[in-house]
């Protein structure tokens, strides 16, 4: 993999206070409580480089959540702030409304078909994965409509699923949290979870579970009558769940389920797409032959916000001879985004990143992280790729967590943070997704201070 061109000069000095006040006094965060957070005093970060961010206080931090799973090719890559620039002297803006188009969106589409599994025939862009899953909901429900059969309009998804935070893409996901915050729209059904550390019945092997969950997919299809489903959605590996590592025999079986009954198939490849998992897309490390693929995250590594659904041939020949879908956002193939999506695609494909993580980092990441199973605290390591949770217990023989008030995970998310790496808590579990430019002496430094927080985490709670 040859090395990156970076600009070592990411750090600059900024006033800590006056930009925490005027943070508080205007900005609304994201999934946030922000009066804790004030409390506390935002981190406010001014600069990054390769795998590391810099904070306002001199801070260097290595990021092992690659933003928010998404800077696949590491920060600091002055060739797409190139090509942005470039791009915005040329045309900076322009739709793809009322048939026009522009070279950029046209090369990036061809570029992504040609990358994708063999039944994908069309891309249609969005700003979002968000955008994305609601763009499926609106295609899935066209789609039956255009073959006649308008009743099949149920999406079925999963508990603990994410798939975006718009109103259609929460409804898709399975957090009941943010279901309870304003609803879900109709037509949405979840069922189990593959997850075995957690849903395993006793004595029962992961491959049990995999058929079982599975097989929830069938048992519901079959209350709600296959003539009123249209679809089931499924991340190939449930980032913001945990990372949910699904058991061999799930996918085939939530393909068979699907063809059985005539379902589309979405696999939301968001976080998974682009050389997470050591494949291209996660359709291939899990053999799934998906109708609709949505994307977004590692497209542009986050450094522009695009995102979009691969479509494959069944889906894109009814929605195309259908006459006009009426759908679309104001920045759908923006010309900045796509031009820099197309340079970060070639990134990742010139310089080996994604056999880098099939070949070499993934394999070392997770080797590395087994490691911590002899840990008091550690119950379970899962991950595949450049993706991995270590879920913290109280019980290792029962699989047992520390009582959710405790906030186990939060407790060594902070001392991981105080002693320099990103990581994400997400309830009892631990959870990482570091750049896939990340070195092995990286991955040596990411251990070294998951053990070292793990320990100082152990020392608290036992104390």
């Amino acid at each position: 993999m040859n090395a990156p061109i970076h600009n070592t000069e990411r750090h600059t000095e900024h006033d800590t206070k006056a930009l925490q006040e005027l943070d508080k006094n205007n900005y609304m965060h994201p999934f946030t409580d922000s009066k804790a957070m004030h409390e506390k005093g935002t981190r406010i970060v001014t600069g990054a480089d390769g795998c590391y961010i810099f904070d306002s206080e001199g801070g260097k931090v290595l990021d092992g959540m690659a933003g928010l799973w998404c800077v696949n090719i590491g920060y600091g890559r002055d060739e797409l702030a190139d090509v942005a620039a470039a791009q915005m002297r040329q045309l900076p803006y322009y739709n793809s409304f009322f048939g026009t188009a522009h070279p950029p969106v046209i090369k990036l589409a061809a570029q992504l078909k040609k990358l994708a599994p063999d039944n994908i025939s069309h891309v249609f862009f969005t700003g979002s994965g968000s955008e994305s899953n609601d763009t499926n909901v609106r295609m899935v429900r066209h789609y039956w409509q255009a073959k006649g059969q308008p009743t099949k309009r149920t999406i079925i998804s999963r508990h603990n699923a994410y798939h975006g935070s718009t109103m259609a893409s929460m409804s898709l996901g399975g957090m009941k949290g943010m279901h309870e915050q304003g609803g879900i729209i109709d037509g949405v059904e979840h069922i189990m979870q593959p997850h075995w550390y957690h849903e395993a019945l006793a004595g029962e092997t992961e491959d049990e579970l995999g058929l079982r969950a599975a097989q929830a997919l069938e048992t519901k299809i079959l209350e709600l009558g296959a003539e009123n489903v249209g679809a089931f959605i499924g991340e190939p590996v449930q980032g913001a769940g945990a990372v949910i590592v699904p058991p061999a025999t799930y996918w085939p079986e939530i393909q068979r389920i699907c063809k059985k009954y005539d379902l589309l198939l979405i696999a939301d490849e968001v976080i998974t797409g682009f050389g997470r998992t050591g494949n291209w897309f996660a359709c291939e490390t899990y053999g799934i032959e998906a109708d609709l693929m949505p994307i977004a995250k590692g497209l542009s590594s986050g450094y522009m916000p695009i995102g979009g659904v691969l479509i494959s041939e069944r889906v894109a020949k009814v929605v195309i001879e259908g006459g006009e879908f009426a759908h679309g956002y104001t920045y759908s193939g923006h010309p900045v985004a796509a031009a820099v999506a197309s340079a970060n695609v070639s990134i990742i494909e010139n310089e080996g990143m994604v056999e880098q993580v099939r070949d070499v980092t993934g394999p070392y990441l997770q080797q590395r992280l087994a490691e911590l199973l002899d840990h008091p605290l550690v119950g379970q390591v899962r991950g595949v790729g450049l993706m991995a949770a270590i879920e913290l217990v109280k019980d290792k023989e029962n699989h047992i967590n520390y009582p959710k008030e405790l906030e186990i995970g939060g407790i060594c998310r902070d001392y991981a943070l105080a002693n320099g790496l990103v990581m994400r808590a997400v309830g009892a579990s631990m959870i990482m997704c570091p750049p896939l430019v990340i070195s092995k002496e990286e991955i040596d430094e990411l251990m070294e201070i998951t053990k070292r927080s793990l320990d100082q985490t152990l020392a608290q709670v036992a104390g």
